[in-house]
């Protein structure tokens, strides 16, 4: 038997929730943990789909920002057709492997091991032929995660069939794992995913040497998304929005050159790239000039729509935090502005031996039009993981039977000064 927080369907109280998340903010957390469709459950561990397959048990499972957009329904009905319910949420895990397994690259890790989880339902673990993004290494453009010998699920912690991290027990392909070193502590390993992520969205940016690079939001995404901008490119001045005084303090210790209160963020950036403030008739400012990229790493209206009105002609938006709200898009039109989505991380493929790799700073600044990377992303952020300043960034931990503090602290944890939130599941 496992216990587990499920989401499960409820069309009644997925519509309050939204209502009232949306209505008042404030009450967010109060409306996840009495309203939201979750409840916690005991049942039996979930079934191996087939070959390949391990069971997986949590140590640490984090709290995302997608999973909150979820429970307090504020999620695009969108991904309606790409889950399959009930589902357990929770796709940032370290976990245990209960049975031996070998990897897809031959790499045998007897049981006990520790792992990361890359959470992406792609091609490999579905049993089909690879589609193209997942032949490119662009496992995150799978168009079969609605395919193969499991039900609907874009990614682990949306999927009925394999579980998630908010549970004791999961199910993960091999294709999935990677191996923890020793020396990384759970506190860092559970890290990884979100780092990936950032990784990929570094990469995605494509930013060139020297270039102004704006980062809108400095929670979990954003912090992360810095540091693997300092990384793995040649960025010039980056400025950071940051709402919150310990948003700051890090932002500051990870790399940033310029912090801005999200109020100044139009007149600071006109001030440093000289640009020229327009003020409309209706509507807030924006500028003729600005970065060269921003990266929306917020998922609001007003972060999308700020980026929008910051970046210079033919400049690049980059999508990172999920969008909430509508938003003009008169900037993306006028402007010729690139906007780039950037969902979860890539496993990467081998580089033509004459062909740029997307290396760390002392590598070619300049991405490629379409970046594959040379190494999985995830292999980048266990780097990252061992080396970079993320003491505390996990702010705290919970138990999964204390999943309504968990969510109410994750859901405040700009207010309350934290950056992110952890189930532990060795807990009592």
């Amino acid at each position: 038997m496992s216990r587990a927080l499920e989401l499960y369907r409820s069309m009644p109280r997925y519509l309050a929730t939204r209502a009232v998340s949306g209505r008042l903010p404030a009450l967010a957390g109060a409306a996840a943990t009495t309203t939201a469709p979750l409840r916690l459950t005991d049942g039996p561990v979930p079934a191996l789909p087939g070959e390949g397959w391990v069971t997986i048990r949590p140590r640490l499972s984090g709290i995302c920002g997608s999973d909150l957009a979820t429970v307090t329904g504020q999620s695009s009905f969108y991904f309606t057709s790409l889950v399959s319910m009930p589902f357990v949420p929770g796709h940032e895990i370290v976990a245990d492997t209960q049975t031996d397994v070998t990897l897809e690259d031959g790499t045998e890790l007897p049981a006990g091991s520790r792992v990361v989880l890359d959470p992406v339902l792609g091609c490999a673990a579905r049993g089909v032929a690879a589609c193209a993004g997942c032949a490119a290494g662009h496992t995150s453009r799978c168009d079969r995660v609605t395919s193969g010998h499991l039900s609907p699920g874009l990614q682990t912690g949306s999927c009925a069939q394999t579980g998630g991290g908010w549970s004791r027990a999961l199910v993960a392909h091999r294709s999935q794992l990677y191996p923890v070193p020793a020396d990384l502590p759970d506190e860092r390993a559970v890290l990884v995913e979100p780092l990936a992520c950032a990784v990929h969205t570094a990469l995605r940016a494509r930013v060139a040497d020297g270039d102004r690079v704006l980062i809108i939001g400095a929670g979990s995404v954003g912090l992360l998304t810095l540091l693997a901008l300092r990384a793995y490119t040649r960025a010039g001045l980056v400025t950071v929005v940051a709402k919150h005084r310990h948003q700051v303090e890090l932002a500051r210790r990870f790399g940033a050159d310029e912090i801005l209160p999200p109020a100044s963020a139009v007149g600071g950036v006109r001030r440093g790239t000289r640009a020229l403030k327009l003020e409309p008739d209706v509507g807030p400012p924006y500028l003729l000039g600005g970065v060269d990229v921003a990266i929306d790493c917020a998922g609001s209206a007003s972060s999308l729509s700020t980026a929008l009105r910051v970046t210079r002609a033919g400049g690049r938006v980059v999508l990172s935090g999920v969008p909430t709200g509508s938003v003009d898009l008169t900037p993306l039109w006028f402007r010729e502005l690139e906007l780039v989505g950037t969902y979860a991380s890539s496993v990467g493929r081998p580089r033509p031996a004459d062909g740029p790799a997307d290396g760390p700073a002392d590598g070619p600044a300049q991405r490629p039009e379409d970046p594959a990377s040379d190494r999985p992303d995830f292999v980048r952020a266990l780097e990252l993981a061992a080396t970079a300043p993320l003491d505390g960034v996990v702010s705290a931990t919970y138990p999964l039977d204390r999943w309504r503090d968990a969510l109410d602290h994750a859901l405040g944890a700009g207010r309350l000064g934290a950056v992110k939130v952890a189930f532990d599941l060795t807990a009592a």
